[in-house]
């Protein structure tokens, strides 16, 4: 790379090996290469998934995918980064993986066939279904009363929620534009979302957070 080094993560550990369960042999022998925050480097997959479950947070995200939308990718980054509960994709099983880059591993994904399913799951469960898109009568992000156990609905990029996520959702929200685009990009749209929850709801004192601090 022109810039930075030449490879990301760590290599082979250096010493004794450290003692435990969440430690994967292959990677204390060969390094560890993996886009993951430091205080999971060296560990196993099913251990950083194992410990993730222990800390996620009440808010869910789901996307419709009706045409394999690439943002459906990224938003499942974004859920990683903020430590959603689940992702639920509603509609065709299969979905564009690459915006995800293998967050997907360490999330919780659920797949639903329709709208009306997903809301059936989540008011089981006491989780709140509300939309994002900018329609006549959504609430402001910036102004309202966000749920502490809710899911997001994200629509298709373009057409936004289809009129049957709209008839099961329990509200729909909309974020605030200043300029001459009528809407953004789904993803970004996602993730302004997910850290509204986050201002308002997350613990982010101690080790709460996933600061890159090393914890060997």
């Amino acid at each position: 790379m022109p810039h930075g080094p030449a490879e990301v993560g760590v290599g082979p550990w250096s010493g004794p090996w450290p003692e435990g369960e969440q430690y994967d042999a292959t990677l204390l022998a060969e390094g560890d290469r993996r886009n993951v925050v430091d205080r999971y480097r060296y560990w196993s997959m099913e251990a950083i998934v194992a410990d993730l479950d222990t800390r996620r947070h009440d808010f869910h995200v789901a996307i419709e995918n009706w045409q394999h939308d690439f943002n459906i990718g990224t938003i499942v980054r974004s859920a990683n980064a903020f430590l959603a509960a689940e992702v639920h994709i509603v509609g065709n099983r299969r979905w564009n993986r690459r915006g995800a880059m293998v967050t997907d591993r360490y999330q919780h994904v659920r797949h639903h066939e329709s709208a009306a399913d997903l809301a059936a799951y989540l008011h089981e469960a006491g989780v709140q279904l509300l939309g994002i898109d900018n329609l006549p009568g959504s609430a402001h992000l910036e102004t309202m009363a966000m749920p502490r156990k809710v899911c997001f609905l994200f629509g298709q990029e373009g057409p936004g929620l289809s009129e049957t996520a709209r008839s099961v959702c329990d509200g729909t929200f909309s974020i605030a534009q200043f300029g001459s685009t009528r809407s953004i990009n789904a993803s970004a749209a996602a993730a302004i979302t997910m850290h509204a929850w986050i201002r308002q709801y997350a613990d982010l004192s101690g080790d709460a957070t996933a600061d890159g601090v090393w914890r060997g």
